[in-house]
Formats: C-alpha cells, sequence, structure tokens
C-alpha cells in the first residue's frame, strides 16, 4: 500500500460487542476465517495481549471513552452514570477541531440528575454532548430493544419499516427471531433458537445496516467541510447476544468447528466461592451444556464472519474515496465471551476468555512503516486509545487526567528499539446488581473486585474472600487456582501490594495540571502569602 506523507488526518475506531480474542483467524481460531481483519492486521500492528478495564460492557466502554479506569471514572456497571464531569474522547479531539461521531453503540448512561442540579438542559449542544459520551450522535443505536418500554421510535425499526418488514417491535421480531413452520416468531432471546435464520434479509440487518451508516457518516463529512478532519466510532451491536444470524451465515459452519470448552472438573468440584455463584447464574447452566454450545457458538461465529465481510465492503468503499491512506483504523472489542469455558456464561470474570480482547491498529503514516505487519506482545489496555487519538491529532498530553499511555511509541518503534513499557494490566468487576452479590450475602458495595496481570501471574482480589492467583507460565488455561497454595504466599503478597499501589496512583486530581501544580510549587510567598515570616 502507498502511504500518506505526513499524520493521518482522520480516525476509524471500530468496536466489535462481546468479540472474544481468540475467535478471529489471525489470532489462531482454527476454522473461522476473518481474512478482511487478518488483512489489516497485515497492514499495522496485531497486540496480543489487549485488555479490558471492566469486562462487561457499560465500564468497559467508558474507561475505552475517558481514558481512565473504572476505578476512577465510577461508572462501574451496565447502566451506572457516567459523571458530567468526565472529558471523553469527542471532548479532547473537539479542541483538535476533529469531528468525533458515534455510528452504532455506546452503552452510555447519562446523569440527567446531575445535569439538572447544574443547570444543563439536555437538548442543548453541551447537554448532548454530556448524555452522548462526548460523541455526535451520528446514529447511536445500543442494538438492545427488549418488548417492554419499547416505543418504535428507533431509526433502524423505520428503516425496515421502510423495507416492508411489520411488526411492532422489528429489532426483535425481525433482525433477532426465527419464522416457525406456522409463521410464528422464534425468539433470538432462547438460545435454542441460534442456528435458525434470522427473519431479516442479510442486508437488513443490523451489522450491515449500521456499516452503510457509517458510510453515509464519510459521504456527509465530506460533503460538509471536506477539510475538517473527523473521528467514526462505528460500534458494531454484534456478535452480542441475542444469538442469531441471517442466511447464509446462520449455516456456516458447525459444533465440529467448535474449539473444546477450556474447562476441568476441579473447577466445578471445589470453584472459588465468588466464580461458583457466577456458575450459578442462569447463563453459565445453560453454557455447562455441551448441546447449548453446539447450538449457539456456530452462530456467533457466523455473526463475526459476517462483521468481516461488511468491513470489506466498507474498506473498499474508504479505498474508493481515498480515505484508506489516510485514516488511522482501529479493530477491538470491549470484552470477550466466556461461552461454556471454565463453565460459565457471559462475561464480567477475570479470565482470558473475557478479559482479554483483540486489538489491531493500521497506521498509514511511513512512520510505522517499521512495524507494518507485526505482533506485539507489549501490555495493551482500553484505555491507552485515547491518549493514542490524542497524539495521532496533535493534542497535548494530559497526564493528570489520562491514565493510559499513547500506543504510538510502539506503532512507530525501529527495529530493536527498546521501549520503555508497563509490566502489567488492570481490570476490576462490579457485580452489585448480579445474582451473585445476594447468593454470597453481600451488601453492594462489597460486590467488587480486582485483577492485576503481569508476565507470568495473574492475581485477583475478591473483596470479603480468598483471592485467586495463576501462574500463567505453567497454566496457561487458568486451571488450578493457587489462592490458597502455601507455597505462593509470598508472590500473592507481593501482587496484593501492587494491587494497593494501583490504587494509591489513581489521577483522582482532575481540576489542576501537573504544570500548574509545578509553577505553584514554593511560590505562595511570592503571591503574598507571608505565612511563617518572623
Amino acid at each position: 500500500m502507498s502511504q500518506s506523507s505526513s499524520a493521518p488526518r482522520h480516525i476509524l475506531f471500530i468496536m466489535a460487542d462481546q468479540l472474544r480474542w481468540d475467535y478471529l483467524s489471525c489470532y489462531g481460531h482454527p476454522h473461522l476465517e476473518t481474512p478482511t481483519i487478518d488483512a489489516l492486521a497485515a497492514k499495522g500492528v496485531r497486540f496480543d495481549r489487549a485488555y479490558v478495564q471492566a469486562p462487561v460492557c457499560g465500564p468497559s466502554r467508558m474507561s475505552f471513552y475517558t481514558g481512565r479506569y473504572a476505578f476512577s471514572h465510577g461508572a462501574t456497571y451496565n447502566g451506572f452514570p457516567l459523571r458530567p464531569d468526565e472529558m471523553t474522547l469527542g471532548h479532547y479531539l473537539k479542541e483538535q477541531n476533529v469531528r468525533t461521531a458515534l455510528v452504532g453503540k455506546t452503552h452510555m448512561t447519562a446523569d440527567y440528575a446531575a445535569l439538572k442540579r447544574l443547570g444543563i438542559d439536555p437538548h442543548t449542544d453541551m447537554g448532548v454532548s454530556l448524555i452522548e459520551a462526548g460523541f455526535e450522535p451520528y446514529e447511536r443505536d445500543d442494538g438492545l430493544h427488549p418488548d417492554p418500554g419499547f416505543t418504535g421510535d428507533t431509526a433502524y425499526q423505520a428503516y425496515l419499516e421502510s423495507k416492508g418488514y411489520e411488526g411492532g417491535n422489528l429489532w426483535h421480531e425481525a433482525a433477532n427471531s426465527a419464522l416457525g413452520e406456522e409463521g410464528e416468531t422464534l425468539s433470538g432471546w432462547h438460545m435454542s433458537h441460534a442456528r435458525l435464520e434470522a427473519n431479516v434479509r442479510e442486508e437488513d440487518s443490523e451489522t450491515a445496516w449500521i456499516t452503510r451508516r457509517a458510510m453515509d457518516f464519510m459521504k456527509d463529512a465530506k460533503a460538509d467541510d471536506p477539510d475538517q478532519p473527523w473521528c467514526l466510532h462505528l460500534s458494531y451491536i454484534k456478535p452480542h447476544w441475542p444469538y442469531i444470524a441471517p442466511a447464509p451465515y446462520h449455516a456456516m459452519y458447525d459444533e465440529s468447528q467448535i474449539p473444546p470448552a477450556n474447562k476441568g472438573e476441579a473447577e466445578r468440584a471445589s470453584p472459588h466461592p465468588v466464580v461458583g455463584a457466577f456458575m450459578n447464574h442462569p447463563e453459565s447452566q445453560c453454557f455447562a451444556r455441551e448441546e447449548v454450545r453446539e447450538t449457539v457458538i456456530p452462530a456467533y461465529m457466523g455473526l463475526i464472519k459476517q462483521i468481516d465481510d461488511n468491513l470489506k465492503k466498507l474498506f473498499d468503499f474508504m479505498e474508493a474515496e481515498g480515505l484508506m491512506e489516510n485514516t488511522l483504523i482501529v479493530f477491538t472489542s470491549d470484552h470477550g465471551d466466556m461461552l461454556g469455558d471454565h463453565w460459565l456464561g457471559e462475561k464480567e470474570l477475570f479470565f482470558e476468555e473475557s478479559v482479554r480482547i483483540p486489538m489491531i491498529i493500521m497506521d498509514p503514516s511511513p512512520q510505522a512503516d517499521g512495524t507494518r505487519g507485526s505482533v506485539s506482545d507489549a501490555f495493551v489496555e482500553a484505555i491507552d486509545l485515547v491518549p493514542t487519538f490524542l497524539d495521532t491529532s496533535g493534542g497535548k498530553a494530559v497526564p493528570h487526567r489520562l491514565e493510559g499511555r499513547s500506543l504510538m511509541p510502539l506503532l512507530h518503534a525501529k527495529k530493536g528499539e527498546d521501549i520503555d513499557w508497563r509490566d502489567a494490566v488492570f481490570s476490576e468487576c462490579d457485580y452489585s446488581v448480579r445474582h451473585a452479590r445476594p447468593e454470597l450475602g453481600l451488601d453492594p458495595d462489597e460486590a467488587r473486585a480486582f485483577m492485576v496481570r503481569t508476565e507470568r501471574w495473574k492475581y485477583i482480589l475478591y473483596e470479603g474472600f480468598a483471592p485467586q492467583l495463576f501462574d500463567l507460565e505453567a497454566d496457561a488455561h487458568e486451571l488450578n487456582d493457587l489462592g490458597a497454595s502455601p507455597e505462593h504466599q509470598a508472590i500473592r503478597a507481593q501482587l496484593h501490594e501492587r494491587l494497593f499501589q494501583w490504587m494509591r496512583q489513581r489521577r483522582l486530581r482532575v481540576g489542576i495540571s501537573d504544570e500548574e501544580i509545578l509553577s505553584r510549587t514554593g511560590g505562595a510567598h511570592k503571591r503574598g502569602y507571608l505565612f511563617g515570616v518572623w
């Protein structure tokens, strides 16, 4: 490919929802072929050890968007509001005259009570910015529209109606359900229907529609102001449940192409109390059955394949528009999916299947030629993207707020260059609204867990319970919990202190910059405050 002569003008930030890191062919899946994503990796850097800061949609995304740990921004679970004083990607890039827009999902929950208290009208430009996590909501659709409370006023509902689909909730009745032999609706909420063909044409599915809306944004941005740089967050709703795919993707894979479940009988026989409580969740009870995995995972794979094919259409469009040569492209996920591994469904806990994500970055600039097509084993965190985008756009670093690090040194590294980088990653879990909390007899503020993962060790602190410890060098599949091993007491103590040190270093003093503090240090007398003078 030919590269531009300067830094990228635009940013395309692609996120798939609930996509495991190991369900792409470039990350080693033995049967699921994703040539478009693989080709992107061949033109950029594939980060092999990327981790989210909270393995569930809402808090993970708020960390992606703020560049801060959930411990710092406070929106620690789905539906927990993000404080209006938290700056996000859109706010940082606006200062660089970058139009920052959204197509798809954010899972953002606004703090309307705080907006009211501050006298901010949610319908003003400022109000919309705070409600939408700093993004221009070109086409926001979080993709979950259950029947209770559905008003039918979504753009996707209107689109499906314009294509001749009929129903009160077409997200459910068409895009995420199948038709039975008598024409009845077979809901995609029920995993027994996962292998059936969704009642929607592929070109009208959520994935295809969102892809076209991304193209619409790029065309509109060019028409509005061809000289203005933009950042588009293309946030796919799939392969998140409901697990049901349109034809032909519903039938592309079968149970013979599913990797064996990563689980051991010892895990189930004597689990950690918190993990055991999660094993009792309905989704875990389902995914513990092989028939469920054999039904659901082929559909999950088909949804991923559909995203890859639609990205091919998007990238072909960008190539024709001359955008591939001046756009930094990121492909990632907000968390993984347990899919029955460790006897669990869903995500949230800190096994690699849940907390580890794919991260591919293609920088078209010549400075990135030295790393093009490489695989990095550097520890990368979701919070690194905001400082990376700020760096790309020529913005100034904001270390008193941003807790991540720009990835540009890794993207522009010269062969053999030794880069000082982090040696651990951190994540956290707030399970206060999950079934596990009352089963364990916990108050809401007690249902917390924290992870530190180093080169060799993964240590997990559960408030009120014994910790977990895994030796990833000897036990890469995390099947042997050393949390109570007498021989590893010193390692646990060391990692516990490491976690406490991390907590003490959070960026909570956000109202004043480090530069301002340095300029004020020792200057009280010069400013006329003559305390301590005889």
